[in-house]
């Protein structure tokens, strides 16, 4: 039974696939025909997790991972080789039909708009697929389209949108018929700095007036500091950290990042632990491992011999903890 407010329950998720592997050149693709040499992949090794309602969590992890598989697993487009799924009372594969009524999705790379159409058609069309009635389809539709300022956009063939256009109407789509779980695949890509805030605070409002859940992949590292509290990382098949986004941050960040500004033109520099990753003449930025030093007894070195104006201390950026997490194969951290 899936406990109260845990919307969904994975447990013991497995994927195998089976391919054919060839060498170089057309001998070896002629050789394959007639003598395949089939090699099996473990995609997901048996992987558990349960995600409660109103949650939205980052599904990270390298190409190759087992990402994708799961998440197809998860959207009813794949049957896993063992395992339970319960989400929102379905078995995504098995009941698909009653169940995608109940969610929404955007892949950043995929349409699911018609390409030859308005977006505001295929609208029109989902509200009958989804049974909407013709009051609260128009609340809803008028709604999204304001607030993510797309009036113009979804009456132009979608062929003829820009790509960050296009996932702005993909957005629309996915949260016209009010569904509890979204999917949201790279749904900042093509975006401008300006329109990615104004997504990101468009979902974060969703979440939080509507209770939706939402499930997010992206190789951009701000959606996910921006949206997500909690990450689950997969890599090699397995989950390598399940947990809150600011705990494995004050794990790994081992470095501190130091941005120096001078009023005088810049010294020799030299500090135990500590790297110069770019200099100019009024200004250092430096990454200091506070294992060796700290950065009190740093910032107190330059006060003494440089010409200080201004020192910004920050954590390295979230893609550097992320990579260094990859690296650690199929070990939960």
């Amino acid at each position: 039974m899936v406990t109260e407010n845990i919307i969904i329950h994975v447990k013991n998720l497995r994927k195998e696939f089976e391919t054919v592997k060839r060498g170089h050149g057309f001998l070896a693709a002629v050789n394959s025909l007639f003598n395949p040499k089939k090699v099996k992949k473990k995609a997901l090794k048996g992987i558990s997790f349960d995600i409660k309602e109103g949650e939205i969590v980052g599904l990270l992890g390298p190409n190759g991972a087992g990402k994708s598989t799961c998440l197809k697993a998860l959207s009813g487009l794949l049957w896993p080789d063992s395992g339970t799924v319960n989400i929102l009372g379905y078995v995504p594969w098995k009941e698909r039909v009653k169940y995608v009524k109940n969610i929404g999705v955007v892949f950043g790379q995929k349409t699911t708009l018609f390409w030859d159409l308005p977006a505001i058609d295929t609208y029109h069309l989902n509200k009958d697929l989804y049974e909407m009635d013709n009051k609260e389809y128009e609340q809803q539709v008028h709604m999204l389209i304001k607030k993510l300022n797309a009036k113009d956009i979804v009456k132009s063939p979608v062929r003829d949108l820009s790509l960050g256009e296009r996932m702005r109407c993909e957005v629309i789509q996915s949260l016209l018929h009010k569904p509890k779980l979204v999917f949201l695949d790279e749904p900042t890509i093509g975006l401008d700095i300006i329109s990615k805030e104004k997504l990101r605070e468009f979902i974060l409002d969703v979440n939080k007036k509507e209770k939706t859940t939402f499930i997010v992949t992206t190789h951009d590292m701000q959606d996910i500091e921006k949206l997500c509290k909690r990450v689950i990382i997969i890599n090699h098949g397995t989950i390598v950290y399940d947990g809150l986004l600011e705990k494995i941050k004050k794990k790994f960040a081992k470095d501190k990042h130091l941005e120096v500004k001078l009023s005088e033109k810049a010294k020799p520099f030299k500090f135990k632990g500590c790297k110069v990753l770019n200099a100019t003449d009024y200004e250092l930025k430096l990454e200091l491992d506070t294992r060796k030093a700290k950065v009190k007894d740093l910032i107190g070195y330059l006060m003494e011999h440089f010409d200080v104006a201004d020192i910004i201390v920050s954590d390295p950026p979230i893609e550097e903890i992320i990579a260094e997490i990859f690296q650690k194969k199929g070990t939960t951290l």
